[in-house]
């Protein structure tokens, strides 16, 4: 185990060597977010992307939950909590990710169990996604009347069109296993459950170990050329290639 940074309700937020952890700790409702862990996941982002002994971060979920999405249950109990959800989907103004954060330290995802709507966000905004054998992804949405495409878009940005279409069109009757993910690439690995763990922390620190402003500028041009044409793209990494000092050249 590693420090754990006190503070959290919804979250646990730890350090192990040059990983943080950032684990959603709402076990018994299937990780699901609230309005106290959605004004929580911010701070730990940010407290993570700004402490210089951490080079990656993972994102798991506590239990046999990854992450549910919004927890309707007790937002419907907390009416400020979800006027200000509504209004954040429908003004694209979510701040949930690391990517919705601008977050430059690397994002690894281990997904251990069921991903379900709001969920997908994490998979999608991750920079590498893992998952055990026990997780599956499916997108409810539609099947309970809701319009939320942001989960949607972004499974397009990772895997072929068809079959994000399958999961956003289908609703609750359309599950994604690991396998299959893996074979569509909305992730790049699948270890067996008690593996999980130990796979994503040897992963992120393979990471680690690059130059962490090298390692933040390339993940800088990855997702700039997600939204770019290749030779803007391009263009826009050209700043962050490394120079040859003048006494090392030939």
């Amino acid at each position: 185990m590693g420090t754990v940074t006190p503070g959290y309700a919804t979250l646990a937020v730890e350090r192990r060597g040059p990983v943080g952890w950032l684990v959603f700790d709402r076990p018994r409702v299937g990780n699901a977010m609230d309005a106290v862990m959605m004004a929580e996941l911010p701070s730990a982002w940010r407290e993570l992307d700004a402490d210089p002994a951490v080079r990656c971060i993972v994102v798991t979920g506590r239990g046999r939950a990854f992450q549910t999405g919004l927890d309707v249950v007790a937002l419907a109990r907390d009416r400020a909590g979800l006027r200000e959800q509504s209004r954040r989907t429908r003004d694209a103004d979510l701040a949930l990710t690391g990517w919705h954060l601008g977050v430059e330290t690397p994002v690894v995802v281990a997904v251990n169990g069921i991903c379900a709507g709001g969920g997908l966000h994490f998979v999608v905004d991750a920079d590498v996604a893992i998952a055990s054998t026990a997780a599956s992804f499916t997108d409810p949405h539609v099947s309970v009347g809701q319009a939320s495409n942001w989960e949607a878009v972004g499974m397009v940005h990772r895997m072929p069109a068809q079959i994000a279409a399958r999961l956003a069109l289908l609703g609750a009757h359309e599950r994604m296993d690991a396998a299959s993910a893996l074979r569509y690439g909305l992730v790049g690995q699948v270890v067996a459950p008690e593996e999980l763990e130990t796979a994503a922390q040897e992963l992120a620190e393979r990471i680690a170990e690059a130059d962490p402003a090298a390692t933040r500028a390339r993940k800088r041009a990855l997702w700039r050329s997600e939204e770019l044409g290749l030779t803007a793209a391009l263009d826009a990494t050209r700043p962050v290639h490394p120079v040859v000092p003048p006494e090392a050249s030939p």
